[in-house]
Order: C-alpha cells, then sequence, then structure tokens
C-alpha cells in the first residue's frame, strides 16, 4: 500500500512500515511546483495524498477527484473552496483538518489588544498564496474595532525585511501574522525582525513566541499532523472520504515569552498569563 505526502514545508520521510509504504514531496517556498508534484503522485498510483498547506490541495484536487485527500490546511474554509459539500460529510474525495479561521483572528487579536491595550494599528503580514480567506476572516473581526490595519503582501522569505519596515513606527503598533507554511519555516527570522522592529506580534505557531516572538496561540503542531494520520490510517484502511467529517485541530496552545515582553517595555497583564499554557521566562 502506497501513501503520499506533500506540500510547502512539510518534512516527511520515506519508507515503509506494516506494509505502507510513504512517498513524499516538498516544495518549500517554490509554490509553482506544487502541480506537478500532485501529477507525478498521482501517476504512482498511491491509495492517498496527505496535502500541507491550500496551495498544495488546490494542487491535489486539481489533479485527482478519486484518490482520497487528507489535507492539513490552516488558512483555508473546504466549504468555501468548493472541496467539501459540508464539514460533517464532505461528499467527495477532500477530507481533513481544518481550522475556524474568524475564531481563531478573534483570538488572536484579543490576545494582543489585552496584552497592548494602547494598541492603535495592526500591521498584518498576508501571504497571497493562502488566498484571501485568512484576510477577510481578520477583516471581519477588526471591523468594529478602532483600529487601522496595514496589510503587507509577503511571497518569500526575502519580503519579510522590508514588509516590516513598510508596517511603519513602532508605537502603537502590533504585529499579526496570518497563517502560512512560508511563516511555518521562518519562525526565528519572523521573531527576530518583530523584536528588531520593537513589534509586539502574534502568530498562530507556538514556536514563534518560543524562538523570542511576543505571543503564539495556535494549534498543537505535532498533534496536528497526529491527528491527520490517524485519519489517514482510517482511509486507507477502507473509509470514504466523502463520508469522514473535516476536523478542527483538537488542543491550542497560548505561549508568552516575558523576556520579549521586557524587552519590548510591555506589561503582560495576569489575565493573559492566567490563559498561558507556556511562559518563557
Amino acid at each position: 500500500m502506497r501513501a503520499a505526502s506533500f506540500g510547502h514545508g512539510l518534512l516527511a520521510g520515506v519508507g515503509a512500515r506494516e506494509g505502507l509504504e510513504l512517498v513524499s514531496r516538498i516544495a518549500e517556498e517554490e509554490i509553482d511546483r506544487l502541480p506537478g508534484m500532485a501529477t507525478e503522485l498521482v501517476g504512482l498510483g498511491v491509495q492517498a495524498l496527505g496535502a500541507v498547506s491550500p496551495s498544495a490541495v488546490h494542487a491535489a484536487y486539481k489533479a485527482t477527484r478519486t484518490i482520497p485527500i487528507v489535507a492539513v490546511d490552516l488558512e483555508s474554509d473546504p466549504v468555501a473552496n468548493g472541496w467539501a459539500a459540508s464539514l460533517g460529510r464532505p461528499g467527495g474525495n477532500v477530507t481533513g483538518v481544518f481550522l475556524d479561521l474568524p475564531e481563531l483572528s478573534a483570538k488572536c487579536l484579543q490576545m494582543l489588544t489585552e496584552t497592548v491595550p494602547k494598541l492603535t494599528k495592526l500591521g498584518v503580514l498576508w501571504d497571497p498564496a493562502t488566498g484571501s480567506v485568512p484576510l477577510q476572516a481578520l477583516e471581519k473581526v477588526t471591523g468594529s474595532l478602532s483600529l487601522a490595519m496595514v496589510v503587507q503582501k509577503v511571497s518569500g522569505s526575502g519580503d519579510f525585511e522590508g514588509a516590516f519596515r513598510a508596517i511603519g513606527a513602532a508605537e502603537g503598533t502590533g504585529v499579526l501574522m496570518l497563517p502560512s507554511p512560508l511563516f511555518t519555516s521562518n519562525l526565528q527570522l519572523l521573531a527576530d525582525l518583530s523584536l528588531a522592529h520593537r513589534f509586539p506580534a502574534i502568530t498562530l505557531f507556538p514556536e514563534f513566541a518560543r524562538t523570542g516572538g511576543l505571543l503564539a496561540y495556535g494549534p498543537d503542531l505535532p498533534r496536528l499532523f497526529r491527528q491527520a494520520g490517524a485519519l489517514t490510517r482510517k482511509i486507507l484502511e477502507g473509509a470514504s472520504p466523502a463520508e469522514q467529517p473535516i476536523e478542527r485541530p483538537a488542543r491550542f496552545q497560548l505561549v508568552v515569552n516575558l523576556k520579549t515582553a521586557e524587552a519590548l517595555g510591555v506589561t503582560v497583564p495576569t489575565s493573559v498569563l492566567l490563559l498561558a499554557d507556556e511562559v518563557i521566562e
């Protein structure tokens, strides 16, 4: 039995276990390679495709409407994108783990504004390859707030420095990084830039705060992939993807870096610290 995983920033091995062969393809920042990778994997006759990132799911869905696709996608609405008829009964060949974007955006923004109550401007880093859904979700959340939003498009790590500079002065400004595999593979760089430009910043990847960013609120990534792996096993054992409900991440983590808070002159309120799963001192 052969299964395949591919995506934009996914690290996976190739090997065999209990008769299962796993074939992986990694595009990293070269997302234009994904359609060819998807076509190649379909041609190998795999029994399931694991697609990580919206671009990977798009490529897989274009390459096949019959081979089951198990997505790990933290940026898309599968129903709005036409990959599934509903969350409870997808009805096609796509299932997997997706995020509730408006709820996540609201929670991240709540954490940032609670930590920095004098926030008047929000710099937003957005990777257009993830589609417009994450940005639209954030716009819905910020619509009723007296908060100016400055959106910076970034398509590669070489765009980060310019984006931080374009956001402007640090006083009264915070930064929110929308979900993207591009950010996942560059968390140390993003944490360093946030600190260098003196921006209190938040993203959904816990490692961002562990490497020097101020805040992170998002899914436990190792558990997320185990969750997707369990779903893939069900499908390889005969379950239909059309009947497998689309799942949400099972666990979220709030990580607060007090060393960074001190460097930025930010006093993290007790209300945030009490909610934190991890506090770095």
